[in-house]
């Protein structure tokens, strides 16, 4: 069917509910929720992402009078991301719902035996490239070393260790379990994004810190490492909020959060190793690129001491 000519509405927020999906255009978004979740075993969060980006889009489409997937042509396609941007979403966010469309209409080739893919060669404005933060080793060390008294002191300093010396995200550490431990050998076996499995090496400090924190409460191999109240997997949102009040506790009024952890942990290996393929591996990185934006932070870190050291650089006050 062809689209009527209707002012672009700018998309809806990126966060949030996902917008009512017209009902000729839902069976074909669960289905392919549905390959996401059993076939290719995506995280809970990464489901509710493309739920939302393709919500978003059904909804618009449904007002432009699109009632089918296969109405969708690659202008209108066009004209609904100029929408999103100049309704104020970010070129990376529009990168993420074109990736996801495109995901989309692959899935639904394979079903239908087409070729029709609106969102192949459509290119989302180009994403400011914004360097990650970081927390200078001192600054590390400050934080690593909470007090381990009270009840929660060794599950935060075993935590902390974990985080910076393994380079963990947040869904990962929450979700481990002790038999993915090998604290003798000092590793650690992760699942993470894509259901990649890898091992890490665990620091001796994160090791020790851990068999403090095992020694407190004896628990089986399938155990979670930090459980939460109910004994279930602790909550990310609960690290989150405790990382906060940790880093202040410490004296650090940054924005701390788990990810700067990771951050700071591929940061400094790189700083001291010069070696971006095997960040790549410690990380879990599928693409090298994603990884390549430590090497602007070392870059930076470089400029500082050029600026502070050479006598030709060195601006007057």
């Amino acid at each position: 069917m062809t689209p009527r000519r209707a002012a672009v509405a700018p998309a809806a927020a990126d966060s949030g509910d996902a917008p009512a999906v017209p009902p000729a255009l839902q069976p074909g978004l669960d289905a392919f929720l549905a390959y996401l979740q059993v076939e290719r075993r995506l995280s809970a969060n990464t489901l509710d992402a493309y739920r939302r980006d393709l919500a978003d889009l059904a909804t618009w489409m449904g007002g432009q009078g699109i009632t089918q997937w296969r109405g969708l042509r690659q202008e209108a396609l066009r004209s609904y991301v100029a929408g999103a941007h100049r309704g104020g979403l970010s070129g990376k966010s529009l990168q993420r719902r074109l990736s996801a469309v495109r995901s989309f209409y692959r899935h639904l080739n394979r079903s239908e035996g087409s070729e029709l893919n609106p969102a192949m060669g459509l290119r989302a404005p180009k994403a400011a490239r914004r360097l990650p933060q970081v927390l200078d080793p001192d600054e590390m060390t400050r934080l690593v070393e909470v007090p381990t008294d009270g009840a929660l002191g060794l599950r935060d300093r075993a935590m902390l260790e974990l985080f910076y010396s393994s380079g963990l995200r947040l869904s990962e550490l929450c979700g481990l379990r002790w038999g993915a431990l090998d604290l003798a050998d000092g590793l650690v076996t992760v699942t993470g994004k894509g259901n990649k499995s890898r091992i890490v090496p665990v620091g001796s400090h994160a090791r020790t810190a851990l068999q403090a924190w095992r020694d407190s409460q004896p628990a089986a191999a399938e155990a979670p490492v930090f459980p939460g109240r109910t004994g279930a997997p602790i909550h990310p949102r609960t690290v989150q909020l405790r990382l906060r009040a940790l880093a202040q506790q410490q004296g650090l009024f940054k924005r701390v959060h788990p990810h700067l952890l990771r951050h700071s942990f591929a940061s400094h290996v790189l700083e001291s190793s010069g070696d971006l393929r095997g960040v790549q591996e410690l990380l879990g990185h599928a693409d090298i690129a994603t990884t390549q934006i430590y090497t602007h932070l070392d870059f930076q870190h470089l400029a500082k001491v050029y600026d502070a050291a050479h006598p030709r650089a060195r601006r007057k006050p």
